[in-house]
């Protein structure tokens, strides 16, 4: 079978650590030959492979509806160059006159989220809240373009069935524990030197760079609330990214959480390590002792899986994807109390013994999810699809 990966979308976050993942399970795979059509880093970043051959492309860098017209009226004349047999459109929007059957990759619940639409009103985004607006629309015509659509997770599939009155099949990510330990490489000295300053605090890690739903202002106000109810314990909020502008990818306006640094008086509290490469961030992991998302809108949390593998216990706002995800291996809070999650990392820190039990089933739960696996179900899923007309 010949498989077409149409991932321009891929440039950043998510949507690349899939790419990473899935492009060598599917070169050991001497059934399958696969076109990859990926942004020019992205290219870069796949493995070379007989069996895989990646085409780079700088159409990612157009505008959002510039890219979408020139998607649709180029990738249907690249693919029938490949002679491939299924698409796979891993970003969100099909190819609405694909020549071949396709499969659709819908993981971004902005589209869908009624909270975010509110956070962009209040933040005055209007710019990025019609943006958003008009690719929730392509995104749902989409869905009924493509022969079958695919959800990282059950949560994240029976939202998209209620939003768009289509079927959508639940497929969780993957994560291989081995392949994310193995680098031996170590941190730059840098990213030392500022873990190294918060030796003997208890350090709290959210993996992210800056964006709004990822909630970054509730957490640093409950930084804020902790430092206040603890004062003798020294605590350490650690983040992946930087509160500044052009320091994070998107569009995203960091002042309001910059501010807060300087207003709650928790600048010293909260180090920013900057953007970690991906075969790093283990050392990270390793280096805290909490993992703590407060995000309101997710489809799977790849970091969650992370955190677990690593011995992480986990606090993370109580959302449906959230708890699928940690089954049982998790604290829960309102995700937009910052007392809550105070209430739920002080629950956490007086609790040794709950500490244990919940990093012990995260472990066990790390353990369930494997790339293997979920790119056998996508071929599986492929195969079904490959006789049916587009």
């Amino acid at each position: 079978m010949r498989l077409f990966i149409h991932a321009l979308g891929a440039s950043a976050g998510g949507g690349l650590t899939y790419l990473r993942n899935v492009v060598p399970h599917l070169s050991a795979r001497p059934d399958i030959e696969v076109s990859v059509l990926a942004g020019v880093a992205a290219g870069a970043a796949l493995p070379s492979a007989n069996n895989v051959q990646v085409l780079a492309s700088a159409v990612e860098e157009q505008a959002t509806f510039s890219r979408f017209l020139w998607e649709q009226r180029e990738v249907p004349n690249i693919i029938r160059k490949t002679g491939a047999d299924v698409l796979l459109s891993t970003g969100n929007f099909a190819v609405w006159n694909s020549p071949v059957p396709q499969i659709l990759l819908s993981r971004n619940s902005l589209y869908t989220s009624a909270d975010f639409s509110r956070d962009l009103r209040r933040r005055g985004d209007y710019r990025l809240w019609a943006d958003t607006r008009l690719k929730a629309f392509l995104a749902r015509k989409s869905i009924r373009r493509a022969q079958l659509t695919v959800a990282p997770s059950e949560a994240f599939a029976r939202e998209l069935r209620a939003w768009s009155g289509h079927d959508v099949v639940a497929l969780h990510h993957g994560f291989d524990r081995e392949f994310f330990l193995q680098d031996g490489m170590a941190l730059p000295v840098s990213i030392l030197d500022r873990l190294n300053d918060t030796e003997g605090a208890m350090r709290l890690l959210f993996v992210s760079h800056y964006n709004y739903y990822r909630n970054f202002e509730t957490l640093l106000r409950a930084v804020a609330v902790l430092k206040q109810c603890r004062p003798s314990s020294k605590i350490r909020l650690v983040l992946t990214c930087e509160l500044a502008p052009g320091k994070n990818p998107g569009s995203y306006r960091t002042e309001e959480a910059s501010a807060l640094l300087r207003e709650l008086q928790i600048a010293e509290d909260v180090v920013q390590l900057g953007t970690i490469p991906y075969p790093l961030l283990h050392h990270v992991y390793r280096s805290c002792d909490i993992y703590v998302t407060p995000a309101y809108t997710e489809t799977f949390a790849h970091p969650l899986v992370e955190a677990m593998a690593c011995g992480l216990p986990i606090v993370a706002s109580d959302l449906a994807v959230h708890r699928e995800i940690t089954d049982g291996s998790a604290l829960f809070f309102e995700r937009f109390s910052s007392d809550d999650i105070a209430d739920k990392i002080t629950q956490l820190l007086d609790s040794p013994s709950l500490q244990s039990d919940l990093r012990e089933k995260g472990l066990r739960r790390a353990g369930s999810f494997s790339w293997k696996n979920h790119v056998g179900r996508l071929l599986e899923l492929a195969r079904s699809v490959a006789d049916k007309p587009n």
